[in-house]
């Protein structure tokens, strides 16, 4: 029953060969990966205009504009980086790995860990301020406003689940839609004023001035207008998720979005500034444009849906980076090993459960209020653009390659500027609730560094050596088939071995390939230490242990003599603390409770015990 409404809401499985055909390309790729930075401008403009408005009346619109422009400076600053971050690392992981391969294990964590809170976050955000949308339309809605949320989160999650490819086709649509409008209303805006000399008066009043423009001001206006550029290290993060040739068509997608993002984010911040639009608590910067440039017709709700939608959206973004970004640091060992693993669809589906269960959390913790969550999301962000700026700059000095002088020297600003922002921000913003970010990152890195702690235990402890070989007990039945079910080649495996043993001597290790890679090794692993038994080698292009496995024994079965049974041996890990249990899979338990139906199969489980 639960396979079949599975099957119905994400799909049937998917053969691991198929891999390839779920990869995205330029067209696909633009908007999944660029709709978090892209929907930003909708509400970037209006958060430099909250902050200097109040203190600079219609002075505002000058200073406003500078700061748009100071943005948009920063981020040909991070494109330019985030190219030369997919030349460098076509694995992708972005911040994290430069972090880490150029400022040492802890900044690339720590990189990771602000990546992880980012994403996170961009969801929760996105999917409140995309049901505020929704509830300002009706507001009878609004005391459903978490409930709503929460339908919009799972329908996303379950829209992943299926995989990138149909994922990239149901959410592309509506960020094309987005784009496509923005465009039409600033062409529009510039036409009707400049070439027709429409000046209409504002829709609200304008504050009158009660100062002049200082530094720190200006410093904060430009702090809170940088969540604009939210997004744009999700290309170099999901480098693997294109289609090859890999790294160009994520440079190609980089530069599409920047130009989107510069076009976007300029045109809509000075047609603020032509149209005098003041930031109030019921409608919209965008949406008192879009009613000035085309008065309140279809257009107009037009562009309040699909801005609503696109703000949902957006979230699609965080799902198609941290799964990814989650799986590199498990295969590094500072995450649970089960984030590397493929589902059904092929996507990273326990990363995009995390991140759903995450946000979820967020959501009901913050009754889906994004002024609340807002103070949190772009510190995070801003910590990881300068990480790898700052690796960037420092991998540069270290090579010297062609034109490292150049390369070095903006990678370098852009160190300054983001970590200007980043001070900036924690300070604006830490009594509204940044200081979360300050205590969950850190203890983030700390759960990182145990968790590698534990794996490395684990590895020094059931490593083999060459002083370690099978020994032979007293065999009691040498024509019982005994199947010692083989993932890696270690010292529980050799105890499994010896067990057997003792019951028969017709024995064999099966191993179902789901990672070619993993089998290769495992391959040249059995022949240099030679356990002196045959390796069947079963290929699954399901990614499932359990069918290969039945029909193996069920083949066993018909040359055996009527009645006898076969023998399954499992090894299963003892931890001693609890909370070691999540890091490990338990696909032992799914083996055992399957294996229990069949009358003629015995399963033997080998404890092996990890010692603190």
């Amino acid at each position: 029953m639960f396979s079949k409404i599975r099957e119905v809401l994400i799909g049937k499985t998917l053969k691991t060969e198929e891999l390839e055909g779920e990869k995205l390309n330029v067209l696909w790729g633009l908007p999944i990966l660029s709709s978090d930075a892209v929907s930003s401008v909708a509400y970037a403009g209006e958060e430099i205009l909250i902050v200097l408005i109040g203190v600079m009346g219609s002075m505002a619109y000058k200073y406003m504009f500078y700061a748009a422009v100071c943005i948009v400076l920063l981020l040909l600053i991070l494109v330019f980086s985030y190219m030369q971050t997919i030349d460098s690392y076509p694995s992708g992981g972005g911040s994290y790995i430069v972090a880490k391969d150029n400022l040492g294990v802890t900044p690339g964590l720590t990189a990771g860990a602000a990546l992880t809170i980012g994403y996170v976050l961009t969801v929760a955000v996105s999917i409140s301020a995309g049901t505020a949308a929704i509830t300002s339309a009706m507001p009878f809605l609004y005391k459903y406003k978490v409930s709503i949320a929460l339908l919009m989160l799972l329908i996303i999650t379950i829209g992943n689940l299926r995989g990138t490819k149909e994922s990239s086709k149901l959410f592309g649509v509506p960020t094309y839609i987005f784009i496509g409008s923005c465009v039409v209303l600033i062409v529009t805006g510039f036409v009707r004023h400049y070439i027709f000399g429409y000046s209409p008066q504002a829709l609200f009043s304008m504050p009158k001035q009660v100062g002049d423009i200082t530094l720190f001001l200006f410093l904060r206006a430009f702090a809170s207008g940088c969540s604009g550029l939210t997004g744009v290290e999700a290309v170099s993060n999901g480098i693997p998720n294109f289609q090859e040739p890999s790294q160009k068509n994520a440079k190609i997608v980089l530069v599409l979005l920047g130009g989107l993002v510069f076009f976007i984010f300029i045109g809509i911040s000075f047609l603020a500034t032509i149209y005098n639009a003041v930031p109030v608590s019921n409608m919209t910067v965008l949406a008192q444009i879009t009613q000035q440039v085309f008065g309140k017709n279809i257009m107009f709700y037009f562009i309040q849906v699909i801005t609503a939608v696109i703000l949902i959206m957006a979230a699609n973004t965080s799902y198609a980076g941290l799964p990814l970004l989650l799986s590199l640091m498990g295969n590094d060992g500072y995450a649970p090993r089960q984030f590397s693993q493929r589902g059904k669809r092929l996507s990273f589906s326990n990363g995009i459960i995390v991140l759903a269960v995450a946000s979820a959390i967020l959501i009901i913790v913050f009754q889906g209020d994004t002024h609340a969550l807002l103070p949190l999301y772009a510190i995070g962000v801003f910590i990881s653009f300068t990480l790898s700026q700052v690796g960037m700059f420092l991998k540069w000095k270290r090579d010297k390659t062609v034109g490292w002088k150049f390369k070095a020297a903006v990678n370098g600003f852009g160190a300054i500027v983001t970590f200007i922002t980043v001070i900036l921000i924690g300070i604006t913003k830490f009594m509204d609730g940044a200081w979360i970010v300050c205590i969950i990152l850190p203890l983030l890195v700390y759960f990182m560094l145990k968790i590698k702690n534990h794996y490395t235990h684990v590895v020094e402890q059931i490593r083999l050596t060459n002083d370690l070989r099978p020994k032979v007990g007293a065999i009691t039945n040498n024509d019982q088939h005994v199947i010692i079910l083989l993932g890696t080649l270690n010292k529980s495996f050799l105890k499994a071995l010896n067990c057997a043993r003792c019951l028969s001597q017709n024995v064999v290790a099966f191993h179902v390939s789901t990672d070619p890679e993993i089998t290769q090794k495992l391959k040249r692993k059995w022949k240099e230490y030679n356990p002196g038994i045959p390796l069947i080698i079963e290929h699954s292009s399901y990614r499932d242990v359990m069918e290969p496995l039945m029909n193996f024994i069920q083949s066993e079965e018909r040359s055996s003599k009527h009645g006898e049974t076969v023998t399954v041996v499992l090894t299963q890990f003892v931890i001693t603390r609890w909370w070691h249990n999540l890091l490990h899979n338990q696909t032992g338990y799914f083996i055992k409770s399957q294996l229990y139906k069949n009358r003629n199969v015995a399963v033997l489980t080998v404890p092996y015990i990890i010692k603190e």
